[in-house]
């Protein structure tokens, strides 16, 4: 049983932080022994966490970031841009053994390669008091690769009276986890892709994944690219459109739908509505570069 939204709570999104650096502009990808040259550039905080904190941020609702932070050169970079994008950072652990991370983000047209460093563990020291925090309201796991690390995250949240969601992102060596639904338990709102939907399931077609998926979660928003999004709440099933727009970067952009999804529905709004908002911003997300770009551009 889905627990009943609190309207006025903010979300924590609990995650690791990394160091977007995003190559654009490239007439292939990269191949063994041959070098290439990307006519654009750009270096932002990223990660599913802060990506979707961010979003939660600019859409009005208090958003708290629950992560590990190194102490490093290329994280104490990166402090100014996370200092601008509004978030509570209260509890951000800064340890020196959580850095550096950072991704490669190599686009070529609407293709994306990605080559990823951890540091360290996953847990915050903060993580208990986060979830004590009485303005909490949800607790939003931005990567089940941190799930599994900490598996009590989910009963934690609950005990606290919190609502939870989980964003799968892709892990090759973990999306096929035989125990992933047994972690998994407890989730209210569950938000994977569609490569993400498939590896789960076995499924091809997003319909008979996504009946898979609700046997296991009372809400599944299942995010289907450039072909728009599908929502399953109370045994019932709606698809919607995304609207056709020049694409610069989906870098994040399932951490923007991420984020207009989570808002609304915890606005009380119905699971129809909240794919809507869903899909809006995921839409704005993929027109500037990083997973934050858009965020920068309307400010």
């Amino acid at each position: 049983m889905t627990s009943s939204p609190n309207r006025a709570g903010a979300v924590l999104s609990l995650g690791r932080i990394y160091c977007d650096m995003v190559f654009r502009g490239l007439d292939d990808m990269p191949q063994l022994g041959r070098e290439l040259f990307a006519r654009d550039f750009a270096i932002t905080p990223g990660g599913g966490a802060l990506i979707t904190a961010a979003h939660v941020a600019a859409l009005g609702r208090p958003s708290a970031l629950l992560a590990r932070f190194g102490t490093d050169l290329l994280s104490t970079a990166m402090a100014g841009q996370i200092d601008a994008l509004g978030l509570d950072l209260q509890f951000l652990d800064r340890d020196e053994l959580a850095g550096p991370q950072l991704t490669v983000v190599m686009v070529n047209n609407n293709d994306r390669a990605f080559l990823s460093r951890r540091a360290g563990h996953a847990r915050p020291a903060s993580f208990e008091a986060a979830i004590a925090w009485p303005q909490a309201a949800h607790l939003h796991i931005a990567e089940y690769a941190t799930l599994h690390e900490m598996t009590d995250a989910i009963a934690a949240a609950k005990r606290h009276g919190l609502t939870v969601s989980l964003d799968p992102s892709w892990d090759d060596d973990l999306i096929r986890d035989p125990a992933f639904f047994e972690r998994a338990a407890g989730v209210d709102i569950f938000l994977p892709n569609a490569e993400e939907a498939q590896a789960l399931t076995g499924e091809t077609d997003p319909a008979a994944a996504m009946s898979i998926l609700a046997r296991h979660f009372p809400l599944v928003a299942l995010k289907l690219g450039g072909d728009g999004a599908m929502v399953s709440a109370g045994g019932e099933t709606l698809r919607r459109p995304s609207p056709r727009v020049d694409v610069i970067d989906t870098t994040g952009a399932g951490d923007a739908f991420n984020a207009g999804f989570l808002h609304t529905w915890l606005n009380g709004a119905g699971a129809g509505t909240a794919l809507a908002a869903a899909i809006e911003a995921g839409t704005s997300s993929v027109q500037a570069s990083g997973g934050t770009g858009s965020l920068r551009a309307a400010s």
